[in-house]
């Protein structure tokens, strides 16, 4: 949705309420101002259609130990606590971009520990993780999968198939199904480190379903 500059006048009273507004949402007065008068005419903005994916995200995981941490018009937070001593907690981020076609959004993943043995258990399977997207993925990205991070993080690009756009169900179901096998594959990665074989069985099934986005 293309954007031009504007000049209105408004009343300091409204702009002091919008800028109230605009930071409790985490967003900017212009954007907030769009998203406004953008709802009394009806037009679907794309920060409208990532509340809707967020929503469709969250109803997925309804029942699931994964929790909705936090959701905002661009971003959703869950975590995710693991089976181990001090039940640490595995954080994902998912992030959209405007366009929803061919680069559709990121998710970044973290744990916060000081823990030695902890960071490289997750380092690990992230390790894991990466060599088995690059080795099913392969025909599609050649130059490796879209991914970034080390030791306790891990960044991973989503794209749409031949950048073909895509439904906010499509992209709702394409985003919290792969966010849910991997943090399913994390849990039992930690509950059996020799489980390798077993996470990749997963993966192959989880492909051989057809993925809307990769």
């Amino acid at each position: 949705m293309k954007k031009s500059v504007y000049s209105i006048v408004l009343a300091d009273d409204v702009v002091s309420a919008i800028d109230e507004l605009a930071y409790s949402l985490g967003t900017s007065r212009s954007n907030l101002i769009n998203q406004i008068l953008a709802e009394r005419v009806s037009m679907m903005t794309p920060e409208m259609r990532m509340r809707d994916i967020f929503e469709r995200i969250e109803q997925l995981m309804s029942g699931r130990l994964l929790q909705v941490a936090q959701s905002g018009s661009t971003a959703m937070m869950l975590k995710s606590p693991l089976k181990y001593k001090y039940r640490p907690t595995v954080n994902y981020s998912v992030e959209l971009t405007r366009s929803f076609a061919g680069a559709v959004g990121r998710l970044k993943v973290s744990l916060r520990t000081q823990s030695e043995s902890l960071a490289s258990m997750i380092g690990s399977f992230f390790a894991l993780w990466v060599r088995l997207e690059n080795k099913y993925l392969r025909k599609l990205f050649r130059d490796g999968v879209p991914w970034s991070g080390g030791g306790v993080s891990f960044v991973r690009d989503f794209y749409s198939p031949n950048g073909s756009a895509l439904s906010d169900e499509q992209i709702a179901e394409a985003v919290g199904g792969y966010v849910s096998l991997l943090d399913e594959c994390i849990r039992l990665y930690f509950e059996d480190s020799s489980s390798a074989d077993t996470i990749e069985q997963k993966y192959k099934s989880y492909l051989a379903k057809g993925v809307m986005i990769l």
